[in-house]
């Protein structure tokens, strides 16, 4: 089953009805709708399990105790809306927020609270969410991501979202292992996360089951997924961000893309205590980092981990996550960061002694130019993805000039699906050798070590490429002095002629 445009159409309309009861950030109505979604959820799996215990006549313990069947999705449904307004407000969440702790979602629910203002809103968000096929494991996922993809024309925090398009390409470029630990350590609404769980469920599937629906959109059952089940649900996937509203966000996010107990924590990783409070995922644990980190943040230097200020003094955060992320790589573990251009070719001690760090003491595999438009609206920043691998020794560096991306780069960003590079970026990179070099004019090219070194490891891709100038041949001046005579002689004659005929 696939989302369809009557189930688009219905996430739009919800929307709207939000916003027209008062409700206007973007963050706030996913968040309500994911409180909802979740009581729903919640209702679902005590459904089963009664089922399920019912069948082979066994004892189970139950969520909702007797005296609270009341406040159960399947109950409170069934209320008008004051009276449903007032078991979600005054009973149910109070519930949520003491009594589901030991749920994925649960720790981040203590201040959980519903926002919602009336109980005619209540009945139409309850209504439309009581459609949404949450049984459906793809389906629930797309429902979702559409909900998400709100926050990219909301107006508001649409810096929270990196393009889904863009993260695809940088998944693949990686290629991570249904074995492998993945983290965000910026990870908003774990929009990297489930990039890699739906990377995973397409390429561990049999060809022959995947199936094409009206809409031409392919499904797959990722059944080839089946040994690696257990690690997938609750040990692959970690995630850390400030914001407990994204915490909440990227938990319901991985949960309807089927990553039941993902490792998502409220924590700042640039902070001092980050590897007091997580000191087995601080240094030397994962296998795959992903991420699009703040830009231009600046933190005071007394709050970052004294691990990080040992390594770099800087207060910018762009530099800072980049020598957080080598510190929580493995040794061999590969990485793929977002950052402002200002990283390539900044021209302080900390900038050169992060690029240094990243070229000498690590593996830096490519510098993917990115056009400036890719975060516009809300940002025109020119960007980069860097991929490195920590440890080994930085060799010849593969660069590719990506300049467009399958959207206008105005701040309209209309889809342009003829002028997209980046299937073609993700080609190439596979393709690649170092042993067959590309002319520097070319749109990839791979550049020596020694090279970038000579230039103060300076990694931005203009200081590399070479433009290709084309010789152009001009008539001699007085051929042109002559043209132009004959030219206002003819104006002048033509005004000679007006003149006679005004008189």
């Amino acid at each position: 089953m696939t989302l369809t445009t009557a189930h688009k159409s219905k996430i739009d309309a919800l929307w709207l009805d939000f916003h027209s009861g008062g409700i206007t950030n973007p963050i706030t109505v996913i968040e309500q709708i994911s409180y909802l979604m979740f009581a729903r959820l919640l209702d679902i799996t005590e459904s089963r399990n009664e089922k399920r215990a019912g069948r082979l006549k066994k004892d189970f313990k139950q969520l909702f105790p007797e005296n609270k069947q009341h406040i159960r999705w399947s109950h409170f449904r069934n209320e008008g809306g004051d009276r449903m307004l007032a078991i979600v407000r005054d009973e149910f969440f109070p519930f949520m927020r003491t009594n589901v702790q030991e749920h994925a979602l649960g720790r981040y629910l203590k201040d959980a609270n519903c926002l919602i203002p009336s109980g005619n809103l209540l009945s139409r968000a309850v209504a439309a969410i009581e459609e949404f096929p949450l049984t459906e494991g793809d389906t629930k996922g797309d429902l979702y991501e559409h909900l998400l993809g709100k926050l990219s024309t909301a107006g508001i925090a649409g810096q929270f979202r990196s393009p889904r398009h863009i993260i695809r390409a940088m998944v693949e470029i990686l290629d991570p292992k249904p074995t492998e630990i993945v983290c965000d350590p910026a990870c908003g609404t774990a929009g990297f996360l489930v990039a890699i769980m739906l990377y995973l469920i397409e390429k561990y599937s049999t060809p022959p089951l995947v199936e094409t629906d009206e809409e031409g959109q392919k499904h797959y059952p990722g059944d080839l997924l089946e040994p690696y089940l257990a690690h997938i649900r609750s040990e692959m996937f970690y995630g850390f961000d400030f914001d407990i509203t994204m915490l909440r966000i990227a938990a319901m996010n991985l949960l309807l893309h089927g990553i039941e107990s993902p490792s998502i924590h409220y924590q700042d990783t640039l902070g001092s205590n980050f590897s007091e409070r997580f000191a087995r995922e601080a240094i030397n644990r994962f296998d795959v980092i992903m991420a699009n980190p703040p830009f231009k943040g600046m933190i005071d230097l007394e709050n970052v981990d004294p691990a990080l200020k040992s390594k770099v003094k800087t207060k910018k955060t762009e530099l800072l996550f980049l020598v957080l992320i080598l510190r929580m790589l493995k040794m061999g573990g590969r990485a793929a960061v977002i950052v402002p251009d200002g990283v390539l070719f900044g021209s302080s001690q900390a900038h050169l002694g992060v690029r240094q760090m990243i070229v000498d003491e690590n593996q830096l595999e490519a510098v993917i130019s990115l056009p400036a438009g890719v975060f516009k609206p809300y940002a025109g920043v020119s960007t980069a993805i860097l991929i490195f691998t920590k440890g080994g020794r930085t060799g010849d560096v593969w660069f590719y000039d990506v300049q467009a991306d399958g959207f206008s780069l105005d701040d309209k960003r209309t889809p342009q699906p003829d002028k997209d590079e980046l299937p073609d970026l993700v080609k190439q990179w596979k393709a690649r050798n170092p042993k067959k070099k590309s002319a520097r004019s070319a749109k990839y090219f791979f550049v020596p070590v020694a090279g970038i070194r000579t230039n103060k490891y300076d990694l931005s891709l203009n200081r590399y490429k070479e433009t290709q100038h084309k010789e152009s041949t001009y008539e001699p001046p007085t051929t042109l002095l002559k043209r132009m005579n004959k030219l206002g002689q003819e104006v002048l004659k033509e005004i000679a002629d007006l003149e006679r005929m005004l008189k």
